[in-house]
């Protein structure tokens, strides 16, 4: 039986999934800033700001920023003195993020075209690991977040910010009508693209819930692991360590 992955709400191989993951991101890169906006009220800006001050970004240290190609995230740190490098499966949300780095006078940035599940980098190569808002969109996560720990040197620290599971019940209900219903039409109105923002609603509600997520940072090698939920899950910072 030929082994397949969730699509959204579908089943696929992991090699169509890649394939239209690949294409959602091309469709909506140019208005992927404003469609965060829109979508969380501009809350997504605040989540952010507190994952980058989670992180602590320090000067002359390294730190590989994955699915980062917009530059939001590497942005916020580069401002500490850090070396970031911004990777990126996709290569029209790459190019965002470096017409933006023009556009604010940001020359520090490494760009690189990766997928997150075979990094070309070695081994013990960075000082820290980030991805926000992009490992619910990897093919094989176990696959990533095992790549992550391989590029961490020894005291290296993972840290993701992605949405979950709200687990406040009134909350839970009208995220629910928001997500399926009228975030779709958002997509359409905004960025005329309906069908990628209904997947992006679905690979919410499939992502694995905060303790399941927890325990597969584990299984990748990382030690001291740790849940923040904001807004009752509406989203997650996890973090660990290598050690």
């Amino acid at each position: 039986m030929t082994e397949t992955v969730s699509f959204g709400y579908e089943q696929v191989s992991p090699e169509e999934k890649t394939r239209r993951v690949r294409g959602v991101f091309s469709s909506v890169a140019s208005k992927y800033d404003i469609m965060n906006d829109a979508m969380s009220g501009g809350m997504h800006r605040l989540w952010k700001d507190h994952f980058v001050h989670r992180v602590k970004p320090r000067a002359g240290e390294d730190i590989l920023d994955m699915a980062g190609g917009t530059g939001d995230i590497a942005f916020r740190m580069e401002k500490a003195g850090a070396n970031i490098t911004v990777s990126d499966i996709n290569p029209d949300m790459l190019a965002v993020g470096m017409e933006r780095a023009v556009e604010r006078g940001v020359d520090t940035l490494v760009w690189s075209e990766q997928n997150a599940e075979t990094l070309t980098f070695p081994d013990r190569h960075f000082d820290a690991y980030t991805i926000a808002f992009g490992i619910r969109n990897v093919t094989d996560i176990p696959a990533a977040l095992r790549e992550a720990h391989r590029v961490l040197r020894f005291g290296g620290r993972f840290f993701c910010l992605e949405f979950s599971t709200v687990e406040w019940p009134g909350l839970s209900k009208a995220y629910d009508i928001y997500s399926h219903h009228l975030l779709p039409r958002l997509g359409k109105v905004i960025a005329g693209d309906e069908d990628s923002y209904r997947y992006l609603a679905e690979s919410i509600r499939k992502f694995p819930p905060m303790p399941e997520f927890e325990r597969m940072i584990r299984e990748a090698g990382f030690v001291q692991t740790k849940v923040e939920p904001i807004l009752g899950g509406l989203v997650a910072i996890h973090s660990g360590w290598k050690v």
